[in-house]
């Protein structure tokens, strides 16, 4: 056994003093638990690069790049490759469904609620129900606004339900289609920061409709003053929904062609909403007054002749 002499404690100094002395000696550095740990020094991201990437949506652009190549992609003409299109949840519509409805300014819609899972779900079902919402609120419109006239027989036209399909779904696909080509021209062209699939685009423009839903049912009250202030009111919202998606992916374009796309798809939405409110709600009552204004001779001559 060692002698309780030989036991000595020593002093030890720098850190770095000891180990010049001692190269083979291992060193443990406990900070105190009060203290804030020094960073390493980096250099800073600007204010407006920072404003860039939350508006763009780059930050998180590299890991859904990586996380989408890591999924197996099936051949289109299998069951497995439209699947996929349809794997959302109910949470998920229905967030993207608020999120159509309160557009933040500044934040990308697509960043925010689509680029981690596109889905053709919401806007399938969100077109479908517009459809049905739009024909049987016009025919039920039709039938308040003459309800009480003697002369008036109320005939249910069906053949609304085929034109409103066709408006909204041709709506609905060919214009993301044509925005999507326009995009990927003028990024041959131009380089972008930010660009769109088409499935995002097609998933925007169905998301986006969702406000007409509430507003046709509501394109029963007969009045037009009502109306014109509730398709104003969705106009509006959605609108600024496509604008605020797709103006990141244009404002590094040249300046007119840039405002020429926004104000283009603004136009387009708005040509959609005003045509379905005149179509649908305004022109049954127009129809009925020509009828009503033949007088009883013209009647009667046009039953001769026949």
């Amino acid at each position: 056994m060692a002698a309780a002499d030989d036991l000595q404690f020593e002093e030890f100094g720098d850190a770095a003093t000891s180990l010049a002395a001692n190269p083979d000696t291992t060193t443990v550095s406990i900070e105190d638990p009060g203290e804030t740990p020094k960073h390493q020094p980096g250099t800073p991201r600007s204010s407006g690069r920072e404003e860039d990437d939350e508006l763009l949506g780059n930050d998180d652009s590299d890991k859904t790049e990586l996380l989408a190549g890591q999924k197996k992609s099936s051949p289109f003409w299998t069951f497995e490759y439209y699947q996929t299109f349809f794997d959302v949840d109910t949470y998920q519509v229905f967030d993207r469904i608020k999120g159509s409805l309160l557009p933040i300014p500044g934040k990308n819609f697509v960043r925010l609620y689509i680029r981690s899972n596109p889905d053709l779900y919401g806007p399938f079902w969100i077109c479908a129900t517009l459809v049905f919402a739009i024909a049987i609120s016009g025919n039920l419109s039709n039938f308040l606004i003459h309800l009480g006239e003697k002369t008036y027989h109320y005939v249910p036209e069906f053949r609304k339900v085929s034109i409103a399909a066709t408006i909204i779904y041709a709506y609905a696909w060919l214009v993301p289609l044509a925005l999507w080509g326009f995009l990927m021209w003028r990024n041959s062209k131009v380089m972008n920061i930010v660009s769109y699939s088409f499935l995002e685009i097609l998933c925007v423009y169905g998301y986006s409709l969702f406000i007409y839903i509430p507003t046709a049912i509501l394109w029963i009250i007969p009045q037009k003053a009502v109306r014109w202030i509730l398709v104003m009111i969705a106009l509006g919202i959605s609108g600024s929904v496509l604008a605020m998606t797709f103006w990141p992916a244009v404002r590094e374009d040249n300046r007119r062609i840039a405002l020429a796309t926004i104000v283009t798809i603004v136009l387009l939405h708005m040509l959609l909403s005003v045509g379905c409110l005149a179509y649908f709600f305004d022109a049954p009552e127009m129809d009925h007054l020509q009828t009503t204004t033949a007088t009883p001779n013209q009647t009667v001559i046009a039953a001769k002749s026949s």
